[in-house]
């Protein structure tokens, strides 16, 4: 999923394949959610639009949105087909532009491909003008990458990629922040802080370490020349298998997630 332009790139068809845990995961950030038939929610990052079907199918009314265009165009086909439907609109989390709109607002591992704090800042002051002031009950409800968050993959990516003159952290953008930078943000921005928690999630990778570099890496790993990429990987891999892989071959990435629940002040 994508919040605005980062380092990254996205192959639908690589997400679809390698990625659709980001989905299947949410149970626990969705049910903080809550979400009531008739609601107004936005889904900011609706990545492919598998998320925000399902939120759409206990009768709210979803709005997904995302920079990637090519995200879109997946979740657009998704809705054309779907027994439920949802509006996708094509706005950068930093730039949103509506008012007074939405009972909630909902964020599943997106926000943190928005780069730097004045980027979150931006994204905040947008979500607090679109949430609406006259209900009791709007909410600002996320799960996104925490401080830690894959921790073992970006040292293993910026070791080997670093002879390459490329720093990998900077080109990925990621930003993992701490449950006390991300409540003094929110806390700025004009929300009180319900709860908000890093929650260490190991997750499995059935398609192995390679298929999540090549989805969720693609930006960075896209720096190098085909030859120099499959070397690269292989020595990421190499660095990892002590770590993320099991006796039996399984990878299990080391994922730790930031949840919270925040409403207006």
């Amino acid at each position: 999923m994508s919040a605005q332009p980062s380092g990254q790139t996205w192959n639908t068809e690589a997400y679809a394949a390698n990625g659709r845990f980001v989905a299947t995961l949410a149970s626990d950030v969705v049910a903080l959610l809550a979400p009531q038939s008739g609601e107004h929610i936005l889904d900011l990052g609706c990545g492919d639009g598998a998320l925000t079907e399902q939120l759409a199918a206990t009768g709210a009314i979803l709005t997904g949105v995302d920079a990637s265009p090519t995200m879109l165009a997946a979740a657009r086909q998704r809705n054309l087909h779907s027994a439920v439907k949802f509006n996708v609109e094509h706005h950068d989390a930093t730039a949103l532009p509506y008012h007074n709109q939405f009972d909630a607002v909902f964020s599943n591992a997106a926000l943190h491909w928005i780069t730097g704090i004045s980027g979150h800042q931006a994204a905040l002051a947008g979500v607090h003008r679109a949430l609406r002031i006259t209900n009791p009950q709007a909410r600002f409800v996320v799960e996104m990458g925490g401080h830690g968050n894959v921790a073992a993959i970006r040292t293993a990516l910026q070791a080997t990629l670093a002879p390459f003159h490329i720093d990998a952290e900077a080109t990925a953008a990621s930003f993992f922040p701490s449950p006390v930078l991300y409540r003094r943000l929110l806390e700025s921005a004009g929300f009180t802080v319900q709860s908000i928690a890093l929650i260490p999630r190991p997750t499995p990778l059935p398609n192995g370490m390679e298929s999540w570099l090549n989805t969720f890496r693609n930006g960075v790993l896209d720096r190098l020349n085909p030859h120099d990429r499959a070397a690269a990987i292989t020595s990421i891999i190499a660095l990892l298998k002590p770590i993320l892989r099991d006796a039996d071959g399984n990878w299990v990435a080391d994922y730790v997630r930031l949840r919270f629940h925040a409403t207006l002040r």
